[in-house]
């Protein structure tokens, strides 16, 4: 897989089709006219949170929507080199990630099950790999948010050019909430 997507106006999407058990990792834009009603309830209800919110204003930190079902993680952080970064997975939860401000891309491939884990923290719900093949990246901007599934190996946070500082949401929404 490569793909290159650069989001100038946040008016570009992109959904990857052809997931296991039918999830579809998402792209897109809090600023598209996007017909959500075929995202997943619990999904539509992340994306409201994240166009009902000022998160320049807010304070980093962990906002609970629906418990520890849903909830949105606020923070600051750096954009690194490819190489600094790790491809990571999760088992329990699918991530919405969402740009504030900076612009960063983020890589992403199917999980065929065949990646060698470099570390695994359970309680974070966090599975690191090695290394994953046929990895695409998209270039996210101010708006932009991605739905990974935990079919979906994603790297987030990596610098597009110069690295800079971003602010981020990640809302986690537990599998619990597709049953």
């Amino acid at each position: 897989m490569n793909i290159e997507l650069n989001t100038e106006l946040n008016t570009k999407c992109l959904q990857v089709k052809g997931r296991q058990k039918g999830a579809e990792m998402i792209f897109s834009s809090i600023h598209t006219k996007d017909d959500y009603s075929n995202y997943p309830k619990a999904v539509q209800r992340a994306i409201e949170y994240l166009k009902s919110n000022d998160f320049t204003k807010m304070e980093t930190g962990v906002y609970e929507i629906e418990g520890k079902l849903l909830y949105a993680q606020v923070f600051d952080a750096m954009t690194e080199p490819v190489s600094d970064r790790k491809p990571e997975v999760h088992e329990k939860y699918l991530d919405v990630q969402f740009l504030v401000t900076g612009r960063e891309k983020l890589g992403f491939t199917p999980d065929t099950g065949n990646y060698e884990v470099d570390e695994r923290f359970d309680e974070r719900d966090l599975i690191f790999y090695k290394k994953v093949e046929n990895e695409g990246f998209i270039t996210s901007t101010p708006g932009c948010f991605c739905v990974f599934f935990p079919t979906d190996v994603h790297r987030p946070q990596v610098a597009d050019g110069e690295p800079m500082e971003v602010r981020k949401v990640v809302v986690k929404v537990s599998l619990e909430l597709l049953k």
